[in-house]
């Protein structure tokens, strides 16, 4: 038996084979050939395999999400029948006598630049989809596996860290839980684990090694401890360990329809944070009492380019319909600093974390802003939907928010296609600035929420992704509660209610002093909703 100490940032127990995250090589290799007519029959065969693979995607895409979803399926598969495309790669091997992986990359990355180039936005959009072919087409002659997990069975996934374009493809019904060598506290895979209710240990390092990968193991996700091969002791204690905390949540069930009420009375809104559509189950069968906060970049993150108006629409829509009446809060996309969509073409910059993203780039490019501003409007005609938009600086970035609402709703009356004209608008309380500004910034808007997590890196000079720094990382620290309450004070003198949806929320040893700032609502993570219930029930 083997055991290593990591940090816990989910408890629970997982017991089951540790499968690693496999990364494919994206590294292609020039080399001559002799046979010209052979190499191009080998491209040929590739792509009627690739053409295959794209038809299969489509029809399970049109079970699974339906068509306005699948069609990105057969946009590809027009591209791969493009004749210049197809000409390209020909000429290249013909010429060069090269291999047909490096013509397929090689005219990949050349049209990928020419549609990035072009002033058209739908056009510069079609630059990933080329590059997606390619890489698909340059897989299957080179016999590179796709990235990911593949297994049959429910596994423990471990990697060194996983972003969130990664996450965001692992099918969720296959995780036990995880296990990485870096990351911190606040990285998305310990967010991912929160929100799915599963026990995760980071910070096991090299300890971590790519020779157990399929070994059977036990994460405990309480103590932070993983163990590799467990003897039949530590099998028994933890089997015992993880049947306790079953019995545990079983009694939490038991709040599912009680309010969140102090015993003194003292009544606050209990909602939940969600990345995508597939987690609305968890959602209403924690018994939240509405969304409190709906990451819609991850639904950037999950396309390999822009969502449309209509992809956009059919989710949100179908959001809200399932929450059947209860609110639904969105965030505006939040692309930028540790959440990169290679279509999105950002330059690498020294400090993402202060630097394009957020409401920066949908300023910045209002085409895109209005498509999601678009299909948010118009889902808000099928359920109680209210938009919030993150990283605010200022008052004048409200203002020309605002300015591109009234266009948007311009736009749709005069074409004639329903929203709702009572739609809370809000903002993200996540800057020092907006802070210090936010008696000013309530006239402007409907309600505020909280994202403590970048309040706390930015309030203390801290990146909240570097693991070195997590001793340091304190959410707790006075300035920080002191902003939170600036920020509660502020709201309420202007008669505007308040939330809180970063993961401090759902500390709930900090609860009661929420509940006494006056905050509102509290939104976490589904698991944590019933638990936090019952502390709220406990206070007086």
């Amino acid at each position: 038996m083997i055991t290593l100490k990591g940090k816990s940032v989910f408890g629970g127990v997982a017991i089951g084979r540790l499968a690693f995250y496999k990364r494919a090589e994206p590294k292609i290799k020039r080399h001559h050939i002799e046979d010209v007519h052979a190499e191009i029959r080998r491209f040929e065969e590739a792509k009627g395999q690739a053409l295959h693979q794209l038809q299969e995607l489509y029809d399970k895409a049109m079970g699974d999400v339906g068509e306005a979803n699948a069609m990105i399926f057969e946009v590809h598969q027009m591209m791969l029948q493009d004749f210049d495309y197809i000409e390209s790669v020909k000429n290249i091997i013909t010429a060069q006598e090269v291999n047909a992986e490096y013509a397929v990359g090689t005219t990949g990355d050349n049209f990928a630049q020419m549609f990035a180039s072009m002033d058209d936005a739908y056009m510069q959009g079609r630059a990933a989809d080329v590059k997606d072919i390619s890489n698909r087409l340059v897989k299957i002659l080179t016999g590179r596996a796709e990235g990911g997990i593949k297994t049959d069975e429910p596994v423990i996934v471990a990697a060194d860290d996983l972003v969130p374009s990664e996450t965001v493809q692992l099918d969720k019904e296959k995780v036990l839980g995880f296990a990485t060598m870096y990351g911190s506290a606040n990285s998305h895979t310990a967010i991912l684990a929160r929100t799915m209710n599963i026990p995760a240990v980071i910070g096991l390092g090299e300890d971590l090694s790519k020779e157990y990968d399929g070994k059977y193991c036990i994460v405990d996700g309480f103590s932070g401890t993983v163990f590799i091969e467990p003897n039949e002791e530590i099998l028994r204690m933890m089997t015992e360990k993880r049947e306790e905390d079953l019995r545990r949540k079983a009694l939490l069930n038991e709040l599912k329809g009680k309010e969140n009420v102090t015993l003194s009375g003292r009544k606050i809104n209990v909602y939940a944070n969600i990345g995508n559509l597939a987690d609305v189950g968890a959602v209403l069968k924690n018994d939240a009492g509405g969304i409190g906060l709906f990451r819609s970049e991850f639904l950037y993150l999950e396309n390999e380019t822009f969502p449309s108006e209509e992809q956009q629409f059919q989710v949100y829509r179908q959001v809200a319909e399932n929450m059947a009446g209860r609110k639904v809060i969105i965030r505006t996309l939040d692309i930028g600093a540790d959440k990169q969509a290679p279509y999105f073409h950002l330059d690498k910059e020294e400090n993402p974390a202060l630097g394009y993203r957020a409401i920066r780039i949908c300023l910045t490019e209002p085409d895109i802003f209005k498509t999601q501003l678009r299909a948010l409007y118009r889902a808000s005609a099928y359920g109680q939907i209210a938009i919030m938009f993150p990283m605010i600086i200022s008052v004048e970035e409200v203002r020309k928010i605002k300015a591109i609402i009234k266009e948007v709703k311009a736009e749709l009356k005069e074409t004639g296609i329903a929203y709702r004209d009572d739609v809370e608008t809000g903002i993200m309380i996540e800057t020092p600035a907006a802070v210090m500004i936010s008696r000013e910034l309530a006239k402007e808007v409907d309600f505020f929420s909280i994202g403590t997590n970048d309040l706390t890196q930015y309030t203390l000079a801290i990146d909240r992704q570097n693991e070195k720094l997590d001793s340091f990382y304190d959410p707790h620290h006075p300035a920080v509660l002191a902003m939170i309450k600036m920020a509660a004070d502020n709201a309420h003198a202007e008669g505007k209610w308040i939330g809180l949806c970063g993961e401090l929320g759902a500390d709930l040893t900090l609860t009661e002093t929420f509940l006494e700032m006056g905050l509102d609502e509290l939104s976490v993570s589904p698991a944590m909703v019933l638990p936090l219930r019952k502390k709220i029930r406990e206070i007086r």
